[in-house]
């Protein structure tokens, strides 16, 4: 904005939006400008907002056509900064057909919140919260936006993604497993994919299979890594999945029986274990990781190994199973999932490492 200033007119430096508050207007050079805020989802938004409404006033241009769509708020939301806040929202149905709305709001800097979000809710500034169930209206990015015939989020699964592919409209985020249970209890999701021997509470299981997960090393395991004992006496650079990954609460559970067996505290061996912290979110991030030299060991799965031409050390199997909602399990999506998860066998032959449960 200083050379702005210095070198044209500033006419505005700042608006009460959120996101977006730093946005500026001037005059430089005999042109029109505008400073757009640093963050993708603030420049986005203010871009949508202020600045393409008025290149199609300057241009003679008809305003686009526009949609919006009304629903009940899935979640309660907090908001007190005294601003008009945009707030990228998505769209589910419940078992009943009538449309709920979440928030997909990750901060200005995250432009997945854009990816997964269907349009926006403009919030009042005097507004401090969105309860649930409160109407709301989403001014949709596009008059083709639908909400997806089945919306799920969990577990990262090669084997899903696969199964997901025949079924029509979904939408599924890999946000872990643990994530994937919060959506689902929250009564965001239709759809839970987890791991482990979790029973949540008010679903209903659609099936799933299991994988074999371990250590994915380089082809030729120069530092001869035969296991989990092996990260933590030998000089071996780890790099873990995300706190939220099941397959991060498994190696958990496979390091506490460790502990147990050398008489320690769990913690001891976290500690002695080089890159335990270091982690990534991707089911495939650990494995690039060892193959860019940035790692010795990482924890996978071995149809990624095998699909990227690696070494694998095995550690075990893990059970990856598919929860929906009681009171949405009979929507014409979540049937069709699960049709999907019960003929996944063509889909796990293809995959090494994976079989029917």
């Amino acid at each position: 904005y200083r050379v702005v200033e210095e070198t044209g007119e500033l006419l505005l430096h700042g608006v009460a939006v959120k996101p977006g508050k730093p946005m500026l207007v001037g005059r430089l050079k005999g042109s029109a400008y505008v400073g757009l805020p640093g963050y993708p989802v603030s420049a986005l938004t203010i871009f949508r907002t202020f600045v393409a409404p008025a290149i199609r006033e300057a241009a003679g241009l008809p305003d686009p056509k526009t949609a919006t769509i009304e629903g009940a708020m899935a979640v309660r939301e907090r908001y007190s900064e005294g601003r008009l806040r945009y707030m990228p929202a998505g769209l589910v149905e419940d078992g009943e057909g009538n449309t709920l709305v979440y928030p997909v709001d990750k901060g200005s800097g995250a432009t997945t919140s854009l990816v997964e979000a269907d349009g926006v809710v403009a919030v009042p500034p005097d507004v401090e919260y969105l309860d649930k169930g409160e109407r709301v209206e989403v001014q949709l990015f596009s008059t083709e936006v639908r909400a997806p015939a089945v919306f799920g989020a969990g577990e990262d699964d090669p084997a899903l993604s696969r199964v997901l592919d025949s079924v029509d409209r979904p939408r599924y985020l890999s946000v872990g497993a643990r994530q994937g249970l919060r959506r689902l209890r929250d009564g965001v999701t239709d759809v839970a994919v987890t791991t482990g021997e979790t029973e949540p509470d008010g679903a209903v299981e659609l099936g799933g299979w299991s994988r074999e997960w371990g250590l994915v090393v380089p082809a030729d395991n120069p530092q001869d890594v035969d296991g989990l004992a092996d990260l933590v006496d030998e000089d071996v650079r780890f790099v873990n999945r995300t706190a939220d990954a099941g397959l991060r609460t498994t190696l958990g559970n496979a390091v506490a029986d460790l502990a147990d067996e050398r008489g320690v505290d769990r913690h001891d061996i976290v500690e002695a274990i080089d890159g335990f912290d270091f982690a990534v979110r991707a089911h495939e991030s650990p494995a690039r990781k060892v193959l860019a030299g940035k790692a010795d060991a990482g924890l996978g799965l071995r149809a990624t190994a095998e699909g990227l031409g690696m070494g694998f050390v095995s550690c075990g199997e893990e059970a990856v199973r598919v929860f929906a909602a009681e009171d949405r399990a009979d929507k014409p999506g979540v049937r069709s999932l699960a049709d999907a998860v019960e003929g996944a066998g063509s889909v796990l032959a293809d995959l090494p490492g994976y079989e029917a449960r």
